[in-house]
């Protein structure tokens, strides 16, 4: 499916040359534990996380527009037609965000998104888009803005847009914005499921606390999915019994992927709904997958790797 292409109402004019397209990747942003450590006074929430990033997920391909045309944004894929208004659209604000850091004309482009993960799912769909965005028009752009401001500007637009950025497994500290590499992890085989709702994270968030978590970081490294398994039960995901208490069926989609052969781990991911299954097996982990899409055809699952 497709969005069509929507004029964005930002400008641009043609700077030398076109560009050739290029294409960055926007892959799924999972928190294989989640603590919430309070409220700030001004309403932000503080976290200790450990976040990681699968292989495959949404991409975000730049590539010249006619003359004079300005900025397009266009999008394809599974889930292109659940995304919101222009006004909320992650992408369309960092294009704008970024296009107005320079003082030189900027090319004319359009840019597609090829959204495969779902919308408002707890896997950073729409920062990591964002993110993807940000790499893909400063380097088309040719701005060599650097990391510090690229994280700088991913802050502005949202509290996982920095931690997208990286694209590395990360502890996440402040509301997302202070990050520390972690330890180095396995190869991991995954199984997120989704039942087909949508979740806003302020909601969630709402439903729950007083929080009053802790910090829960670990040295490693970490040798195997087994061992990564056990650190992780004894962490969890504040989040997940007030995301329940909104959408009571993110616990049957615990269940089912609990009760796979093979899997180590069952925890939603982020605000919900996206539920992942740790195994240490991958045939098993596909096997997972269609296992449950066989049972529940219209949730989706995908199997998906971390390295």
């Amino acid at each position: 499916m497709d969005q069509g292409t929507q004029n964005t109402g930002l400008s641009g004019s043609v700077s030398g040359l076109p560009g050739a397209p290029l294409s960055v990747r926007a892959p799924a942003k999972l928190n294989l534990y989640l603590h919430v450590l309070g409220q700030r006074d001004d309403g932000y929430h503080e976290i200790d996380s450990l976040a990681i990033f699968t292989a495959s997920g949404d991409t975000i391909t730049v590539q010249p527009a006619p003359v004079g045309s300005g900025i397009h944004f266009t999008a394809r894929g599974p889930f292109a037609m659940d995304m919101g208004p222009d006004n909320e659209n992650l992408v369309i604000k960092a294009a704008d965000l970024i296009s107005r850091q320079t003082t030189t004309k900027i090319r004319d482009v359009t840019i597609e998104l090829t959204k495969r993960l779902p919308v408002a799912a707890g896997i950073g769909g729409g920062s990591s888009d964002a993110a993807a965005t940000l790499r893909a028009l400063d380097r088309f752009w040719e701005l060599d803005l650097g990391e510090s401001k690229l994280a700088e500007l991913g802050l502005s637009l949202g509290a996982d847009v920095p931690m997208c950025l990286r694209r590395e497994p990360v502890f996440v500290g402040g509301i997302g914005e202070n990050l520390e590499s972690a330890p180095d992890l396995p190869a991991l085989s995954l199984v997120l499921v989704n039942p087909g709702v949508a979740l806003a994270t302020p909601a969630v968030f709402k439903a729950g606390g007083p929080f009053n978590g802790k910090r829960a970081r670990f040295k490693g490294p970490i040798n195997d999915a087994e061992t990564l398994a056990e650190l992780l039960r004894t962490r969890r995901n504040d989040l997940t019994k007030p995301a329940t208490i909104i959408e009571p069926l993110i616990n049957d989609v615990l269940h089912i992927l609990d009760q796979q052969p093979g899997c180590l781990l069952a925890r939603m991911s982020g605000s919900g709904a996206t539920c992942f299954g740790l195994f240490a097996d991958s045939a098993k982990a596909e096997t997972a997958r269609k296992s449950i899409h066989t049972v529940q055809p219209g949730w989706w699952a995908d199997y998906m790797m971390v390295f």
